[in-house]
């Protein structure tokens, strides 16, 4: 009798193991890694891809690479070795990668380039991203409608900031915002005062907002000492942080000295709440979960022999090849339209930026 209670036992457990929903969703491992947590936004893109991920059925293993160019080597090869299925990758450096690359291409490991291009690697399958030519292109845009350039005001004096040289995507910024001051630049109703342009000139390695913030130091110090700063290209909100403790610490922000208009991007807690109080005029939102949801769409159809949906295949060329991409469309937001894009979309509660 207990024989045949144990039989039926085994059978009962063998079935449930069959139909248990975690057994059955079980596609593998997917490895992904991130640049680092000292920016808000790689930490929102590192849950949504996870949560998106494990919804779908997959394993994670997501690792930062906290701006250390050999940890984030060492831990893309770790997940070669423990087999992982697919890459998805936003590097530290984009250049860097070529020989663990090499290690998951040999291994059938597929590699998911993610916001952030990888480059000199011919074993770069897909790339998911934004509009990064046009993410510059509305920061321009949101300085040039402010000062109101297009009804021909001005003079007024401008200074640029670039995103880190390392990353591909800073060039991308540039380039946009430049085909829209440049001609205002050309016409002096734009007026660079430091006379500091291009990426060899303005970079910000590793977007390090203390670095801005020094430089923002330096330049108003040497000159602006007699004259007003109107604006400032600023190409991400951390760095914008800084550039905003600068000049509040010479005296803009008061009545006699207002903050110039100054943008940012990737709609981070602490640049909407800047966006608020008046100290940064505009932001560019990303929409981290539409990131996240492609991403896992390329992973769905590279697991199912597929080939993942793109809408450009000629942008992106990483200096070996051109890679596949998906580009989502990013948003302007200034304090007018702040809460119903952040807000009423869900992306934020309210109480968040408080």
């Amino acid at each position: 009798m207990k024989k045949i209670v144990s039989l039926f036992a085994s059978i009962a457990l063998g079935a449930a193991i069959v139909s248990s929903p975690a057994f059955a969703a079980d596609k593998g491992t997917v490895g992904i890694a991130m640049p680092t947590k000292s920016s808000a936004r790689w930490i929102d893109d590192g849950n949504n891809i996870v949560k998106q991920l494990k919804a779908a059925g997959y394993d994670t293993d997501l690792q930062y690479g906290e701006d250390d160019i050999p940890n984030q080597l060492s831990q893309i090869e770790n997940m070669v070795t423990k087999g992982v299925k697919v890459l998805v990758i936003a590097p530290i450096d984009g250049t860097t990668l070529s020989d663990a690359l090499k290690q998951a291409h040999d291994a059938g490991i597929k590699v998911i380039s993610y916001d952030r291009l990888i480059r000199d690697s011919a074993n770069v399958d897909y790339y998911a991203t934004f509009d990064n030519y046009k993410v510059g292109v509305l920061q321009a845009d949101s300085i040039v409608d402010k000062l109101g350039l297009k009804d021909g005001k001005g003079p007024f004096n401008i200074e640029l900031f670039g995103g880190s040289p390392d990353d591909n995507n800073a060039y991308f910024f540039y380039n946009g915002a430049m085909s829209v001051l440049k001609p205002y630049i050309d016409s002096k109703k734009l007026v660079i005062r430091s006379g500091q342009m291009g990426m060899d000139k303005i970079g910000t390695l590793r977007w390090d907002p203390a670095t801005a913030q020094a430089r923002m130091d330096n330049l108003l110090s040497a000159y602006y000492t007699d004259a007003k700063l109107n604006a400032v290209l600023s190409p991400n909100d951390d760095l914008a942080i800084g550039i905003i403790s600068s000049l509040k610490g010479v005296g803009y922000g008061t009545k006699d000295m207002p903050m110039p208009v100054i943008t940012g991007q990737d709609a981070t807690i602490p640049g909407v709440k800047a966006i608020l109080a008046g100290d940064q005029y505009s932001t560019i939102f990303k929409d981290t979960r539409e990131l996240a949801k492609v991403t896992v769409n390329m992973v769905n159809a590279l697991m199912e022999g597929k080939t993942p949906e793109v809408n450009d295949t000629k942008t992106y060329n990483n200096g070996v090849k051109v890679v596949p991409s998906y580009l989502l469309t990013p948003v302007l937001v200034t304090k007018k339209n702040a809460i119903k894009v952040l807000v009423d979309s869900g992306y934020y509660k309210a109480d968040q930026l408080k």
